[in-house]
This record gives structure tokens, C-alpha cells and sequence, in this order.
């Protein structure tokens, strides 16, 4: 069908009072994003505030989450109101976030949209989510994350096209009167691109001399990608992918990749014919869990490990002028960034603080604890990447994961580190527990507990390098004098409640420390950060409801 003109609608509506996006978009349930008006009015609040010149190219794709495909169709359409002349479009509506970051910035546009609640569920009762990224393919910075909010406060209505809907089952060019829109193939790029940072050949080798890969895509987007590089081009067996289908309510799991929520993947871990690499990634295909035969590697060690071993991925040989972590992960990066004498930048969480740091060529690793771990290539973390990152390793290696881990702890120490969740559904006391802990930070200051000392306590303030731009209030710290650290941070990632995200490290460097097991090391200091928070006190749990 060709439309020689766009029939433009003018909507009135009043605004929502709940689209203040979070640390990565706007995240909801379902039924919320369903509500007449309610995904229109954000999207157009964003037009309204990036203020994108006529003709513009806008990038659209997302998790394959349930109401993905027909947000989309409303995207398109709100968008040609606004002016934008070309949309590009992952086939069936599918892009990860970091092949949409790819693509975003391949084919030049001025702006991504993408659909995801990240690990968050799906299906009908599930979750939805919406974030816009730039045009460097990193996410908007947080300043324009609140001219968004604000925007949203101000609308009256929004503007959209009479439009058909677009076939996105088939890839091609389709034009609806002044409307270009490209459906692109979701895996090509991002495919040709890790062709390029890692050794396909040498991986090849490693597979035909009896190694094995077990790669768990949780039903969600990365089925498609690792079936086309996993299975495709480097001839693991269609088995070595465990729920490779994308289904729009992940299959009813949970798509995090962690111990708890992939915990059919630590089984097989554990099992005497164990694949050498087990991994899984989230919903969008941005987080990464890593195992070997009975070992888990956790994310900071990952980045950690990763950084010592550049020198032997065809990709990273150049090495990188620095590195950052997230305030709350294990400190481990900056060990190794020391000993090789580049600098680590300590950011808040979210990884839009990494992105001015890639953009402005100071760091070309970065990683944060709940499972993100990338590097320049992209503007967003990248699960299968990450996965692939460690496959070439094991390949240059010809060592088990776990005597990677353990040659390196000899070499650094190693960094004990868990993180111990407490969810509560009274987000009042959660937001006072905090605020209590933040105004006792100045009397923690130099307090004895038994042999362990409180040497410093501060409420993590950052001031970005590139722009100058400051983010107060980010986490609270305390630093004691044995090596150890507690970080407390209130979540941001829900859609109901509040979790108080606790996390516990220990540097250790005698040997038989570092063979200690991390729940051995790091107890006292749970029940040390639990007592001093007063969190029964405040929301009443004398345990945790989850520790990763």
C-alpha cells in the first residue's frame, strides 16, 4: 500500500503522572502500558523533548515481550507524525539491546527506541518497558531522562499517523507515502561484528577436539543470535542451546541470568559430564552469567579476568587506555587496572555513566555486578559478547575455567563478593531506612566493631569526567580496614516494592582464604551491614530474601 500524503491525528489526553523513567527507561506492567493513551503520551513526550530534525532515521526492536510487536506498530506511527522519514526495524519487531545499539549507530540514526523490561518477567501479567538511546547507541543521559518526566507532565495530547500496519515478518524496504521503513535482519550486523573481535577459527579448533558449550537464551531474544553464531558458524550442536525459542512470556521463566533464577544451569554445572562453558543472558540479551564445571565465575572476577587477558582476544591485542566498574561492584577491576597502569573509573549504576566514557575514548572495558559486562564495541552491555569473549579465552587457554580463576587469585587475590537482596513491599521503609543510615554516615566514621574498623562512610557522589555533570545520593558506602566494603543501594529496576540491594567484599590473599568458600568469608559482614542499617528494624527481615 503507498499513501502519497500521512493523515496526521490530533489526540487530546491528560498526562500520566507516573512516566518518570528509571535507570533504564520507563518500566511497567503490562496492563499499565496498555492503558489507552498511556505508551502514546511517553513516546511523545520523548519526540517533544529530543526534538529530532524532519526526516530523521529512528531505530526500533526489543525483547520479543509480550505487547512488543504491537508497541511498535504505534511507534512507527506516532513517529512519522513527528516528523521522522525512515524507521529501521528488527524483523518480527526483534533486536537485543546491544545489536540495536550496533545498529543505531551503523546506520546513523538519531535515535533508538527499545522495547524491554530487561530480566524483568513477561506475558500478560508481566512486565513492559520502553527506553530510548541515543545516537551514539548508548542510553540517554539522565538529564534527558527528567526533560522526558517533565514533558510528560505537560502534555495535552499526542500526534499520530493513519497508518497501516507494517509486515515486520519479512525483511526489505516498504514505503507508506513519505514513511521509508527498513525491516533488517536482527542478527547480521551484530553477527559480522563478532567475527571481527574474536578468533572463529581457533574457537572451531577447540569444538572439534571434544569441547563443549551449553548456552541457556531463557526463551528470551538471544535464541536467534546464538543459533546463528553458536550453532551456524561455529558448529556447536543444536542441543548446546537450552530454551533457544523466543516466546513473548519467556516460556513463564524468570530471564535473569543468575544462580537463583538459571538454577537448571548450575545443576548441570555440577554434573560429571558437564559442558567446559555454561552461560546464560537476560530477556534484551545485555547480561551474561558465566559457569564451568563446578565453579561459578562471578561478575566482577569476569571483568577482572577479562582485563589480564586482552592480550589474547584477536579483538583487544591494542589493549584499552582504561577501564570502569558500577560503585557497588567488586573492587577487583582496579587491581588489575593498577598493576597494569591505567586508570578505573568508579560510576554509578546504570550503565548510561559508561557510555560518555566510551564516547570520549577513555575506557574500552567496563563491567557492574548484576551481570553486565562490555567494551567499546557497543554502547550497551552485552550478554552474548560476553559468552563468546570467555569461549575464545578457553580455546587460547586450553585450561578449564576454573584454573583461569585460580591462577589469576594467585596473581591478585581474590575479591570474596556476594550481594544480599532484602524486598520489601512498604517502599516508605525502605526509602527511611536509608535516609536513617545516610544521616548516621558522619558518627560510622573511625567506629570499632571487634577487630574490624570503619575507615571511611560517604554517600557516593559522582562527577562525570567528560561533561562535568554530578549525581548525588548514589549509594552509601563503608569502607572497613581489613580489605572489606559494604555498599547499600536502593534498586531501581522494579516495578512494585523496593529492594534494598546489600553488597559484601572481602579482598583476600592467603591461600587458604582464597579457597574459602564466599558465604564463609562474607557472613560476618552480612550480619555486620544488617545490624548496622537496623534493616529489621525497619522493614522487619531477619534474613535475606535472595543473595547472589
Amino acid at each position: 500500500m503507498i499513501l502519497s500524503t500521512l493523515a496526521i491525528t490530533e489526540v487530546n489526553c491528560a498526562p500520566f503522572q507516573d512516566q518518570r523513567p528509571g535507570t533504564a527507561g520507563l518500566r511497567k506492567k503490562v496492563s499499565v502500558f496498555r492503558q489507552p493513551h498511556y505508551l502514546e503520551c511517553f513516546v511523545q513526550a520523548i519526540f517533544d523533548t529530543l526534538k529530532l530534525p524532519q526526516g530523521a532515521r529512528l531505530v526500533i526492536g526489543g525483547d520479543g515481550r509480550y505487547h512488543n510487536t504491537e508497541a511498535i506498530q504505534t511507534i512507527i506511527r506516532i513517529a512519522a507524525a513527528n516528523g521522522l522519514r525512515e524507521v529501521v526495524v528488527g524483523q518480527h519487531g526483534l533486536l537485543s539491546t546491544p545489536a540495536a545499539s550496533l545498529v543505531i549507530r551503523k546506520y546513523g540514526a538519531a535515535a533508538g527506541f527499545i522495547l524491554t523490561a530487561s530480566h524483568n518477567p513477561g506475558g500478560p501479567d508481566g512486565d513492559f518497558g520502553l527506553k530510548f538511546n541515543s545516537p551514539t547507541g548508548g542510553q540517554a543521559t539522565e538529564q534527558v531522562t527528567e526533560a522526558v518526566f517533565r514533558a510528560s507532565q505537560q502534555l495535552t495530547g499526542y500526534r499520530i499517523a493513519d497508518l497501516p500496519p507494517v509486515d515486520l515478518a519479512r525483511t526489505g524496504h516498504t514505503r507508506l507515502g513519505e514513511l521509508a521503513i527498513q525491516v533488517i535482519d536482527p542478527a547480521a550486523d551484530y553477527t559480522a561484528l563478532m567475527q571481527q573481535l574474536f578468533d572463529f577459527d581457533a574457537i572451531r579448533d577447540w569444538l572439534k577436539s571434544g569441547h563443549r558449550v551449553r548456552f541457556d537464551a531463557m526463551h528470551a531474544v538471544t535464541g536467534l543470535y546464538a543459533r546463528r553464531i553458536l550453532v551456524d558458524l561455529l558448529g556447536c550442536p543444536p542441543d548446546s542451546i537450552l530454551h533457544g525459542e523466543s516466546l513473548p512470556d519467556f516460556g513463564g521463566l524468570h530471564p535473569d541470568p543468575n544462580p537463583i533464577d538459571a538454577a537448571g544451569l548450575v545443576a548441570e554445572s555440577m554434573r560429571a559430564d558437564s559442558a567446559d562453558l555454561l552461560a546464560a543472558s537476560d530477556g534484551d540479551g545485555d547480561r551474561n552469567m558465566i559457569l564451568g564445571p563446578e565453579f561459578f565465575l562471578s561478575p566482577g572476577d569476569s571483568v577482572a579476568m577479562m582485563l589480564a587477558s586482552l592480550q589474547q582476544i584477536p579483538g583487544y591485542r591494542s589493549g584499552v587506555p582504561g577501564v570502569a566498574r558500577s560503585m557497588p561492584t567488586s573492587r577487583a577491576l582496579d587491581v588489575v587496572a593498577a598493576r597494569l597502569g591505567i586508570p578505573c573509573y568508579e560510576t554509578p549504576t546504570g550503565w548510561r555513566f559508561f557510555c560518555n566514557l566510551l564516547e570520549a575514548g577513555l575506557i574500552g572495558l567496563c563491567g557492574e555486578e548484576s551481570f553486565g559486562t562490555s567494551s567499546a564495541h557497543v554502547r550497551e552491555k552485552d550478554g552474548l559478547w560476553a559468552v563468546l569473549f570467555w569461549i575464545n579465552l578457553l580455546a587460547a587457554r586450553r585450561c578449564s575455567l576454573k584454573d583461569i580463576a585460580s591462577q589469576h587469585w594467585r596473581t591478585y587475590g581474590r575479591h570474596h563478593y556476594q550481594r544480599w537482596d532484602y524486598y520489601t513491599a512498604d517502599t516508605a521503609r525502605a526509602n527511611e531506612l536509608v535516609a536513617a543510615l545516610r544521616s548516621a554516615l558522619p558518627g560510622l566514621r573511625g567506629r570499632q566493631y571487634g577487630d574490624v574498623r570503619i575507615e571511611s562512610a560517604d554517600d557516593f557522589h559522582y562527577r562525570d569526567p567528560v561533561d562535568g555533570s554530578e549525581s548525588a545520593h548514589q549509594g552509601i558506602r563503608l569502607v572497613l580496614g581489613n580489605g572489606s566494603r559494604i555498599v547499600y543501594r536502593l534498586s531501581g529496576t522494579g516495578t512494585t516494592g523496593a529492594t534494598l540491594r546489600v553488597y559484601l567484599e572481602r579482598h583476600v590473599h592467603d591461600e587458604a582464604s582464597i579457597n574459602s568458600s564466599g558465604s564463609e568469608i562474607l557472613a560476618p559482614l552480612g550480619n555486620l551491614a544488617a545490624e548496622l542499617a537496623r534493616i529489621h528494624e525497619f522493614i522487619g527481615a531477619n534474613a535475606p530474601t535472595g543473595m547472589i
